[in-house]
C-alpha cells in the first residue's frame, strides 16, 4: 500500500474519528517506514458575516494552530517522522490537494462538523471521490463493534 519512506496524509481536525485516522495513519507508516503529513484546516464560516463576530478571525487560526500543534505533539512520540501543514480553507480541497503525491489519504469517518448518523462525513465522502491516491476513511468505533458482532 506504502512504499518504504512513502509519505502518508492524514486530516485532523481533533474529533474523537480524526485522533483515530491519526493512529492507524502512525501504525501504517511504522508498518512501511513511512513518514506522515497531519493536515488540519479551517476557515471562518458563518463568523465572516456576522456584524457580531465573538472570537476574532485571529482567535480562530490560533485555535487552528494550537489544534494541529495538538495533534502533532501527539504523533512525534510514536516514533515516525510526523510533519504539520495548516490549511485556510475548505477540509476536503485541503485534503485532496495535499495528497496529491501522496501514497495515501487517511481521514475519519465523521469530523467536527459531522451528523451522528452519517455512515461518511461531507469531507470524508469528498475524499473518497475525489482524492487522486488511495483513500482510507477509519470508522467510528460503534460500527467497528458491530462489525465484530456480526
Amino acid at each position: 500500500m506504502v512504499e518504504s519512506g512513502g509519505l502518508i496524509v492524514v486530516g485532523v481536525d481533533g474529533s474523537p474519528d480524526a485522533r483515530r485516522a491519526l493512529d492507524w495513519a502512525l501504525s501504517e507508516a511504522r508498518l512501511r517506514g513511512g513518514r506522515c503529513l497531519l493536515v488540519h484546516s479551517y476557515d471562518y464560516g458563518i463568523a465572516a458575516s456576522s456584524p457580531f463576530v465573538a472570537p476574532t478571525f485571529e482567535d480562530i487560526s490560533a485555535a487552528a494552530q494550537a489544534t494541529l500543534d495538538d495533534q502533532l505533539s501527539a504523533a512525534r512520540g510514536s516514533g515516525v517522522p510526523v510533519e504539520g501543514k495548516i490549511v485556510f480553507g475548505r477540509a476536503a480541497k485541503s485534503l485532496i490537494d495535499a495528497g496529491h503525491d501522496a501514497d495515501l489519504l487517511v481521514v475519519g469517518s465523521r469530523g467536527r462538523g459531522g451528523l451522528k448518523g452519517a455512515l461518511l462525513g461531507s469531507v470524508s465522502s469528498a475524499c473518497v471521490h475525489h482524492a487522486t491516491c488511495p483513500v482510507v476513511v477509519i470508522p467510528p468505533p460503534d460500527r467497528v463493534d458491530a462489525a465484530a458482532r456480526e
